[in-house]
């Protein structure tokens, strides 16, 4: 009971600690992103699930739209992932192992940096763990039934909805049930295809939006595994693959878990709970490793697979550490590593009050600067409307920027119901999620309230443009001047107005250059 009091506590004050940093950098370019989903809601996008969007909108609409707001459920998620993992792990072994497995998960960095961020993947991983620990609990009760079954598929339905990869769970849960020979009688029973028909409910919404749009979420993820060009070998990518994981998982952490795993491998036929963890690592890691042979997979898509590989060598090392003083050492350097990266990870600024530089570029500046900069563009924009009178709508080259100030803009300016507050430059393509949402090469139709353009007006079905005439800021990376081609031929003319430069400790973080693009006349036909 006292160490279920000092896991609680440990929690508690983990996840005040959290809070309290949430709103001390700007959003990073998919917090902004989907912020943009969250005031959009469907019922899915371009890339992913409907998940990420309906959280944020609940914490937005109690907080408001700004980083704590945003931010609010990573560091909640992070802790009911810590006390699912705790309370498994002492089901499963003991309260010991639970401490441990959740000392372990606590100071990982790239775990830290979930904690943190709103993203996807926390709760990915919180549903991945959940419908896993559900999982476990209906075969306590097999053969008899029991609502566990249900309550899984209805677990990896909501993960799925969050993060596609998910659905992966459903393969490991046949994997069980094949490969351990008490369990075959489930695939006759009635509690296994109450659990898929539970998940598969959960897959209406994107497969009716995706059949609606093209299904250009298949086609996303085909160019995301870097499989748009066909299947290659490329040993480096595998090792670039494998190196990220020693860096953002803690390299004698992520060392402990291999061996962990792999140490384990003999004991997959005699004890069933091996069986059980590792197979609900394997095919998500497996996955990402096949893809990875041909282009490398960042070290947070099979994050999925350290939960049950994560217990796995909880399990394998546990005995193993109490019985030798040298692995007691070098538990305590492992954890303490991790505690330093995570601290590392979160503040870089450290480093360079210590006097350091870092060798490579710092992950953090993909925080930082994005409210200042949009500041600059506000201004720019007020200076030319004084002097021409005329209100400018805004462009950005890239979704990241657009999301970015979009998010920032104290006067957002929505153009129409549905308008991003900054469009994409406009193109045939479906490149993102902007693609689908109202963008200023549109033709509507020319009902009551929409005024026709004097003079000539290009019209697609009768439609007509009420962007034709108008003029517009074009925002783009510093270091792709001129403007670009589909700006130019849009556009009367497009003239270089101002360039903005954000630094941080004397660092150029980055460089934007601004355009004054006048007299929109769409693309030629």
């Amino acid at each position: 009971m006292k160490t279920t009091r000092a896991v609680w506590l440990f929690i508690f004050v983990l996840t005040l600690i959290r809070l309290s940093m949430l709103a001390a950098t700007d959003l990073e370019f998919d917090e902004a992103h989907y912020w943009m989903w969250s005031e959009r809601l469907a019922p899915a996008y371009f890339s992913k699930g409907p998940g990420i969007a309906f959280v944020m909108r609940a914490s937005t609409a109690i907080f408001g739209a700004n980083e704590f707001g945003v931010r609010f459920f990573s560091p909640i998620l992070a802790a009911g992932t810590s006390l699912l993992l705790f309370y498994f792990a002492r089901r499963l072994f003991s309260a010991n192992a639970g401490i441990w497995a959740v000392l372990a998960l606590n100071v990982t960095p790239i775990f830290n940096i979930g904690a943190f961020l709103m993203t996807i993947d926390p709760l990915s991983i919180f549903f991945w763990l959940a419908a896993m620990f559900a999982f476990w609990l209906a075969l306590e009760q097999s053969p008899r039934f029991s609502w566990h079954w249900p309550l899984t598929g209805l677990l990896i339905g909501l993960g799925f909805l969050c993060k596609y990869t998910n659905a992966l769970e459903l393969a490991s849960i046949v994997l069980i049930l094949a490969l351990a020979p008490r369990l075959r009688h489930e695939f006759a029973r009635p509690g296994l295809y109450l659990l898929l028909g539970a998940f598969a409910l959960c897959t209406v919404p994107p497969i009716l939006w995706n059949a609606q749009h093209a299904w250009i979420t298949l086609t996303h993820l085909r160019s995301r595994g870097g499989l748009e060009h066909g299947f290659g070998f490329h040993p480096l990518e595998l090792l670039a693959f494998l190196g990220e994981h020693f860096l953002s998982y803690s390299p004698l952490l992520f060392f402990a878990l291999a061996w962990g795993v792999i140490g384990s491998w003999r004991r997959l036929n005699q004890q069933f709970k091996v069986l059980f963890l590792f197979w609900f690592g394997l095919p998500v890691f497996i996955f990402y490793f096949l893809l990875s042979l041909n282009k490398a997979a960042a070290p947070n898509w099979d994050a999925l697979s350290i939960l049950g590989f994560g217990l796995l060598a909880v399990y394998f090392w546990r005995d193993r550490v109490e019985a030798s003083p040298a692995l007691r050492f070098g538990t305590g350097a492992a954890l303490l590593l991790g505690l330093l990266m995570s601290i590392v990870a979160l503040d870089t600024d450290l480093i360079r009050s210590a006097g350091f530089q870092l060798w490579r570029s710092d992950p953090s500046d993909r925080m930082r600067g994005w409210k200042s900069a949009t500041r600059a563009v506000e201004k720019i924009r007020g200076d030319l409307e004084a002097k021409s009178g005329e209100k400018l709508f805004l462009i950005a080259d890239a979704r990241d920027r657009a999301s970015e100030i979009s998010f920032y803009l104290r006067d957002k300016r929505p153009e129409g119901p549905g308008h991003p507050p900054v469009y994409i430059v406009e193109s045939q393509d479906m490149v993102n999620q902007f693609s689908f949402w109202p963008r200023y090469d549109q033709f509507v139709e020319a009902g009551p309230g929409v005024r026709r353009p004097e003079g000539e007006a290009y019209t697609e079905e009768n439609g007509i443009n009420p962007f034709l005439g108008r003029s517009a800021l074009f925002i783009s990376d510093g270091e792709k001047e001129p403007a670009p081609h589909n700006i130019r031929i849009g556009f009367q003319s497009a003239e270089l107005v101002g360039t903005i430069q954000v630094r941080r400790y004397g660092k150029l973080l980055r460089t934007w250059q601004v355009f004054l693009c006048r007299n929109y006349r769409t693309l030629p036909l």
